[in-house]
């Protein structure tokens, strides 16, 4: 067997990529419908179990033709098998209504452990679910994230948190 060895010059670019949102000071400063929404969140937080995190999570999101679909996480002894909040809702509105996109998603959190939580952004896998709808509909999904401070974070696309996400692209394959 022969060994070749390659003299290359690799090229390295570099890419920087910026999130962009909005900081709301308030609910007040949300619109109605966004408020309500953000709200309709928070009541799902009280729906939580959450016996081993104690981060409670409820979620909410609206449908282009206006439904709302909840969620809140769902934790199990056998880590794995628990689920988020904001998955909960997503895949429940996939399943009851796979023709709609999802048009927003709130999401607000609470801590047993802390004081006042801070509004947080999903997980990875409830980025790469949440960016697998965006494709999916062919259209972005506003984020509301709220938490139990005032601060209140908006973004006009989950594809933000979630730069070079995996899709159904990688999974194509070459025809012959």
């Amino acid at each position: 067997m022969d060994l070749y060895l390659w003299n290359s010059h690799l090229t390295m670019k570099e890419v920087q990529e910026t999130v962009a949102y909005q900081i709301l000071e308030n609910k007040a400063e949300l619109s109605p419908s966004d408020r309500a929404l953000l709200e309709k969140a928070e009541s799902q937080r009280s729906l939580a179990y959450a016996p081993y995190s104690h981060f409670h999570v409820g979620s909410a999101l609206r449908l282009a033709d206006g439904t709302i679909i909840v969620g809140s996480n769902q934790e199990n002894a056998s880590f794995p098998v628990g689920i988020c909040g904001e998955r909960v809702a997503l895949f429940a509105a996939g399943a009851q209504y796979p023709d709609q996109p999802v048009d927003t998603i709130a999401i607000s959190v609470a801590s047993e452990e802390e004081d006042l939580a801070p509004a947080a952004a999903p997980c990875g896998m409830c980025r790469q679910a949440i960016a697998e709808y965006e494709v999916r509909h062919q259209r972005p999904i506003r984020l509301i994230l709220g938490g139990e401070t005032s601060t209140i974070y908006l973004m006009e696309s989950a594809s933000q948190l979630l730069p070079l996400a995996f899709d159904a692209s990688f999974l194509q394959r070459k025809k012959d």
